[in-house]
């Protein structure tokens, strides 16, 4: 299929083609596209496990959520939820020496599999997108498809790094930036900035949608100086939009729910610079990169841009933004995270 992939079949197919009972871990909306796909593709789910503290006899999808030694025999499991926490990615990876893991790749927003088809449908863009990077990135976004592909555990052992590593050989951060944090949440990745920026910036601006959320932003940001919050959404143009204000990280853009206004980039840098952006803004990247066109052209900022969302981001979004501006250098990192989440794009 693609020249730099080792993985020969999908997770979809190992599963299916092992002909073993499935077990999938998780409950919760991850686990609900996993079993949708398995319920697709004919393959039968034997039950529903999770970690052993949140076992309480619950439903879901049919099925009472057992702890993982209630089973028996031989069986493959399918890892359906995220985590960072060192302890319980600890847990999952510990799990592969005693049963065959998996972790089929489903997309946290959109329809589009991870899968043998969507490959073959994206080929050219997935190749235009691995010849941008240079260095270990090339590396990196190989071993990023071949997990999102096939499931494999062990993938993730070779492309991981920690957000240091970026900062200093990568994003390099001055004394006199201007830090734009798109889907600043409740501060934390402020803090990273002035962690980095050694706490000398000219200004920081973070918009947040989520109406609790962005309270609990304005909160942490009454002691840092030169920082403006807005309860904005970000997209392509201004306008306001439908949110659906889930009070985390998955609220998102959405056909209905609370009205917000939003804002594209260019409109909030018509007159003054940003020399870095932060974007994570849960699915509407692609929407929030068209509307900051003018800004990466004439003023080139930083960039950090989640790659996550959507199957279709991890080649869509750089080849969108080579297309405005070719004079970004690219690189891609993932930083911990089952399955391959925290994948992001960097320019410089």
């Amino acid at each position: 299929m693609l020249e730099f992939m080792n993985e020969k079949k999908s997770s979809w197919e190992k599963i299916k083609e092992s002909g073993k009972p499935v077990v999938v871990y998780g409950m919760g909306n991850g686990a609900d596209k996993v079993i949708d796909e398995f319920n697709r593709l004919g393959i039968p789910v034997n039950g529903v496990t999770a970690s052993d503290d949140f076992v309480r006899g619950q439903q879901f999808r049919g099925f009472t959520v057992k702890k993982l030694s209630d089973f028996d025999g031989d069986f493959i499991i399918a890892v359906a939820f995220a985590s960072c926490i060192p302890e319980v990615m600890n847990h999952i990876c510990s799990l592969c020496g005693k049963y065959r893991v998996i972790v089929p790749c489903v997309p946290v927003f959109g329809d589009e599999i991870f899968n043998r088809e969507f490959i073959l449908k994206h080929v050219n863009e997935l190749n235009a997108t691995y010849n941008l990077f240079e260095d270990c990135s090339k590396e990196i976004f190989a071993g990023c498809v071949d997990f999102m592909f096939g499931g494999e555990l062990e993938t993730l052992k070779n492309i991981t790094s920690e957000k240091d590593e970026v900062f200093k050989n990568i994003l390099k951060l001055g004394d006199n930036e201007s830090y734009l944090d798109l889907g600043a949440y409740r501060g934390d990745t402020v803090e990273e900035f002035l962690h980095y920026c050694g706490g000398k910036y000219s200004g920081i601006t973070a918009l947040e949608p989520d109406g609790r959320t962005f309270k609990k932003l304005e909160a942490y940001l009454e002691n840092v100086e030169k920082s403006t919050a807005f309860q904005y959404a970000v997209y392509s143009e201004n306008k306001t939009l439908f949110f659906s204000n889930k009070s985390g990280r998955q609220s998102t853009v959405s056909e209905k729910g609370v009205e917000i206004k939003a804002v594209c980039v260019d409109s909030l840098y018509s007159d003054k610079m940003v020399t870095y952006i932060k974007m994570d803004v849960e699915g509407v990247e692609k929407e929030a990169i068209h509307g900051a066109e003018f800004t990466l052209k004439s003023q080139k900022p930083k960039l950090n841009i989640a790659l996550y969302h959507r199957s279709e981001d991890i080649f869509l979004i750089p080849l969108q933004v080579a297309q405005i501006n070719p004079d970004y250098r690219f690189h891609i990192r993932r930083h911990p995270y089952i399955p391959c989440w925290d994948m992001n794009l960097y320019c410089v």
